[in-house]
Formats: C-alpha cells, structure tokens, sequence
C-alpha cells in the first residue's frame, strides 16, 4: 500500500484550503462564488443567479426562486493551492445548512453588502465564527451600488462586529465610479492610501508588543514587517482582513482570490495517522444512493476501504470518492487528511456521523434552532407511502427537519425554521419526487421544565419473566442547561450494564412530557434501582426506565416553556408609538427607545407565539420604512393563561399497564 512520509501527509494537506462563504440573503454570495469559479478558470462561463445558471444552485427550486436552500461544495485551483468552496444559504431559514458547513471549515469569506451594511444573518454567522475561532475575511461586495459607503461600512463592522476587523485594501471610488481596491500589502514603492493604512498599522501594532514600539517610535512601520505581521494575524484569528469588491461586475475577485491563499490557513492532518473525519452533508444519487460528503482530519480513505462509523458503530464500505464538486465530479478513489469529498456506499450513513476515531473532530456551533412545527397534507391515501418516504430521505439530509410520524394518526410532522422554508419544501417535494403535499399553518414548540423537585419510581415486576426497580430524583435546572444525568446508584444492586442502559433510556423519556412537550432544564439522578439473577432481561430497563420518569414528572407537574427571540427594530419616529403599543400588546419587552436621524431604534425581547405574523403587520403599520432583525433568545416560562396541549406519540408510559403491553407488542386493537 501507498504510504507518505509524516512530512509528505502534512504537504498534502498544505497544498489545500477549506473555505466557507457566508452572507446575510442578497449580499451578494453564489454570484461572488461564480466569479471566483470563472477567475480561477475552473469555469468558462459565467453563469447568472437571476437566469438560474449558477453552478452552485443546482436545486431546481434553487434556480426558480434565485435564492440557495442547500449547502454547494465546489472546488478549484489557484496559484497552486486547491481551494475547496461552501457556498452557504444565506437566508435564515436556512440556518441549519450554514451549522453543519461552519464544523468543517477552516476559513470564511463573510460577505456584507456595502449598500445594507451589517445585517442580521451577518451578526449570528459572525458569532459562530467567533465562538469557533475560524480565521475569516471580510468581503464588502456592492461597491458599485447607489450610497455605497466604505468608511459606513467599515466603522459599522468594527463597531457590530469587532474592532480586529482591518483594512488590507483601499477602495478606488465607489458607486459608479468605483473601480477596485488598492491592495496594502504590497512591498515598498507604492502608494499607501489614508486612512485605510494608518488603520492597518495602528491595528497590527497593537496586538504586538514590538510593533508598538517600533509604531510610537517612529510613527510607522516597514511594509514588509507589517505584511507579514498582518498575515499571521489573519490565520490565527487574531485580525480579519477586509476586501473590497464588486462582484457582479468581477472588481476585486483577485485580490479575494490572493487573500484566500495567503491569508487564510491549510488545513492540519497526517495522512499516515488514524482515520478521523465527519459527514457534514447528505445527497441521494438516482443510480449509486447515499452520498456522503466527508471532511477528513486524519488518516487516508481509498475505494474499497471498510471504515468505521463510530457514531453508530458499525463499518460500511466505500464504493467510490469522487471530487466534492457540485456538477462536475470525478472519481478520484481517495480522500486524504484535510481534504473534501463525496463518498460513495455507505448506506446507513447519517448527518453528523463521526468516521473512524472523534478526536481530531472539532464540536461545532449551535445555530439554528427550529422553533415551529407544520403538518403535512397530501390529496388521496394511495399517496401516503410515498408522502412518508419521501420526508424521510429530507430529514435524512436536514436532521433538524426532525420526522415526527404519528403512524396511528396517519399524521407527519415537521420542525421548521419560518415560512420561507415550508414553500420551499412544498415546492421541492413536488419537483424532486412528483408529490402534491402542502402543509399547515405553523405553530411552535413550546417545551416543559418540572415545576418542583420530587422523585419517580417504578417496579416493573409484571408479567413475568422480568425484574426492574427504579427511584429517580427529578429537580428543575437553570434556565438553558438542558438535561443533566448523573447515578449515584449501588452497581452491587444495579449492574453498570443496566445502569447504561438506563442512562441511555432517560433522554428518550424525556422527549414527551404531561403536556407532549420535550422536558428540558433538570437534573434527573438515579438514586437506587435493583435487577434479579434469574428473571431481569435487559430490555426489562428499556420498559421501566420512561414509566419511572413519567411518574416522577407526575408527582412534580411541569411548567410550560416558549421559545423567545431577541429583536432589534428601527422605525420612523412618527410611527414609533403605534408599534410599542403592539409590542406591549405581543408580550413583549423592550429597553427604553433610542431616537437618531430621526428614527426610532427598540432592542427586547418577544414570544415566538404572539408575533408569528409581526413582521407583516410591521410593514403594514410603517408603509415599508420599518427594519426588524431577531435572534433565537431562549425559552421562558409561560404565563399561567398559556395553555398548549401536543397530541402524544404512542402510548403514555403513566398507563402502565397498557404501555407494558404495547411495548411487548401484545396489545390488540
């Protein structure tokens, strides 16, 4: 077998740069992506997010509605580095491919249109990269555009997002006018644009002890010292260079191009060591199935390799790599340590999934949290197993979508983000697969916490053969802490293999509530259980383990929870005192109002539930002036005239009796 050196593993991966585009919707993102494809050659044609011919909108609702709804993986060439691209959704809805596409990148372009400044989607991806320590540049596209405004924009991304944002261009005019950028870090003999290099020097010396010296002593610094301080900066996360562009009209790709090879870094990995990587998105192929894309962080992979999915242990064997390249992939029968690619056989593979060994694998930031539900609908009977198998293979690339199928019901529900996500599935189920299926209106998750500490018991005793004791103490938990688990029972009483089982068992139970809700923010901790020699099975503790945590959650009761986002508003002062009185009105709370330029700006917080349909009215009441920005704030508890009651799955485990029968498949219709 083929084997590299430690050093040569490591040049492999030196050679390679992952990148992630990411953008508020509209700044400018699968355009700025296409000219990058067709400067760096690996296009011949542009193609055209209005016309539907970009190359990475490959979804045919992609290319009705001009908007990307799935992650793209696309790569090429550039100065001798192979830069493999993430084109990213750029609309809120869509949150949950930008999560899954943040995990495996080791850089960012983040893009803010120079006409809209920093936007909402903008700020939320930002913080993830912050909290991930992903080493990003900042493009600033639109620079052609009526009132496009470089030191606007600049002050405004230093002020909301950080202030290690530095210039490493200076733009050559702007709106019609605007013609480029001049590059600052170039050697001696070229001319250094004010302020933008005084800004640069002032933030580089900064953060250098020696710099600063060098900075205060003399008033500047050498170029070339400053370049190379400024680009290790930029790869360690430390400051993030800001470009400016036009990208529709192909003004400062290069110079973006230049800076992804430079100023962003290879990935790490030996190719020699253990196999270690994620799956980080989901493609069906018509003729080969599943197809997993993969970013590796250690090992090699090669067709006909056997490898180990940890996360479901289990090992499956891979058909076939090809080129993580949206339409025009190729079988190249290996993945290496750093690389992307689309691999091919393994059936039972999952988003998420972790291959081969997780301790090269990063943790990844939590983004998008679907705070509303919708159900299906579709026209005749005849088309229900379709309806089902179709949803199925969507939650299979969207884990967020979360199934819920009622099989007595008939009924299928999903978890979604808004509004423009169920259009977008209506239209994507009947383009993908030939089904009519439309969904309800949508309502929200709510979610319950336990109202006071108590405990739960069962003694699984009957029919026999079977023998399970429990006693759980259930108390509530700080507001955001989820689940915390913890055993403190006797393993002479309770063997560890049951007290597993158990530990593994209590999550699930948690999953529906008294009210059908998830039960979050508690602590449960098993205070003693007790198996038999002779007559505990171990599925006996599958069984037991949800009737004790029900009759726990009973003798406690349980809060209601609603999901609450944070907003930030701006409105014509005129209009200001009609739309607090609808925030009071809503629930909501908010900060005393700031008035600038004539505007009135509101910050707060609101229940998800009372302002479904604000956003319309909003626009109504501020004839279109309004501007509003939320952000997924928590959960809160209700007011006590809040009632919401979720249609249960199954049978409740408080009727013991009948749940022990359904549960062994004994209970007749």
């Amino acid at each position: 077998m083929e084997r590299h050196t430690a050093a040569q593993g490591q040049r492999l991966a030196e050679g390679i740069r992952n990148i992630g585009i990411f953008a508020h919707v509209d700044a400018g993102k699968t355009t700025t992506t296409e000219r990058l494809l067709y400067q760096s050659g690996r296009i011949r044609t542009l193609g055209s997010v209005d016309e539907g011919t970009a190359q990475t909108d490959s979804l045919e609702v992609e290319r009705e509605r001009g908007i990307s709804v799935r992650a793209a993986v696309t790569r090429f060439d550039w100065q001798g580095v192979r830069i493999n691209v993430v084109d990213t959704p750029g609309h809120v809805d869509f949150l949950s491919e930008v999560e899954r596409s943040l995990r495996v990148m080791d850089g960012a372009v983040l893009i803010v249109s120079a006409a809209e400044g920093v936007q909402a989607q903008t700020e939320i991806i930002w913080q993830a990269l912050q909290e991930l320590r992903i080493p990003t540049l900042i493009y600033v596209n639109k620079m052609d555009r009526v009132g496009a405004d470089a030191q606007a924009v600049l002050s405004e991304i230093r002020r909301l997002l950080t202030p290690d944002a530095v210039p490493v261009g200076a733009p050559d005019g702007a709106e019609e006018s605007f013609a480029g950028s001049i590059s600052l870090l170039e050697p001696d003999g070229v001319e250094r644009p004010e302020p933008y290099w005084t800004m640069l020097a002032e933030t580089v010396a900064e953060r250098d002890e020696e710099l600063l010296a060098q900075y205060l002593e003399t008033g500047a610094l050498k170029p070339d010292v400053l370049i190379r301080a400024a680009a290790q900066a930029s790869r360690q996360a430390q400051l993030y260079p800001v470009l400016f562009g036009a990208s529709a009209r192909g003004i400062g790709i290069e110079p973006l191009l230049n800076a992804m090879v430079g100023l962003l870094p290879a990935p790490a990995g030996d190719a020699n060591g253990p196999v270690s990587g994620v799956v980080f998105k989901l493609e069906r192929d018509p003729a080969m199935g599943r197809v997993a894309y993969v970013r590796l962080y250690g090992g090699t992979v090669r067709n006909r390799d056997t490898v180990t999915n940890a996360t479901q242990n289990i090992a499956e064997k891979v058909t076939q790599i090809r080129t993580a390249d949206s339409r025009r992939s190729e079988d190249v029968g290996l993945l290496t340590a750093g690389d992307i690619a689309a691999v091919y056989g393994w059936g039972s593979v999952r988003i998420g999934d972790i291959i081969g060994t997780p301790e090269l694998v990063p943790g990844g930031a939590v983004l998008a949290v679907p705070l509303l539900t919708v159900q299906a609908h579709w026209p005749s009977d005849a088309a229900y197993p379709a309806v089902v198998s179709a949803l199925q293979q969507l939650a299979d690339e969207d884990p967020l979508l979360d199934l819920q199928w009622l099989q007595e019901e008939r009924e299928l529900h999903l978890k979604v983000m808004g509004p423009i996500q169920v259009e977008v599935l209506s239209q994507l189920i009947r383009s993908r697969f030939g089904l009519d299926v439309t969904f309800g209106a949508p309502s929200v998750i709510y979610k319950e916490t336990p109202s006071s500490a108590g405990e739960g018991y069962v003694a699984y005793l009957m029919p026999k053969p079977c023998w399970a004791i429990l006693r759980f103490a259930i108390e509530p938990a700080e507001r955001g802490s989820g689940l915390h688990y913890s055993s403190i029972a006797r393993r002479e009483r309770l063997l560890e293999s049951y007290q597993n089982e158990v530990a593994r068992r209590v999550p699930e139970a948690l999953q529906q509530g008294l009210r059908g809700w998830e039960v979050t923010d508690l602590k449960v901790t098993l205070l003693e259980g007790e198996h038999h020699v002779w007559h505990t099975h171990p599925l006996d503790f599958v069984i037991a383990t949800p009737m004790g945590i029900m009759n726990g959650l009973s003798n406690v009761g349980t809060q209601l929870l609603e999901p609450i986002v944070r907003f930030r508003l701006s409105v014509p002062e005129e209009f200001g005192g009609k739309v607090m009185n609808d925030l009071i009105v809503m629930r909501g709370e908010f900060d005393p109002p700031v008035l600038h330029n004539g505007r009135m700006e509101l910050e707060g917080l609101l229940p998800v539930a009372t302002s479904l349909d604000f956003p319309a009215r909003l626009g109504a009441m501020t004839k279109g002036r309004g501007a509003l920005s939320t952000f997924f704030h928590g959960y809160q508890e209700c007011p006590p005239d809040v009632q919401a009651q979720r249609t249960r799955r199954g049978v409740n485990p408080l009727d013991q009796a009948k749940y022990i029968l359904a549960v062994r498949n004994a209970l007749t219709q």
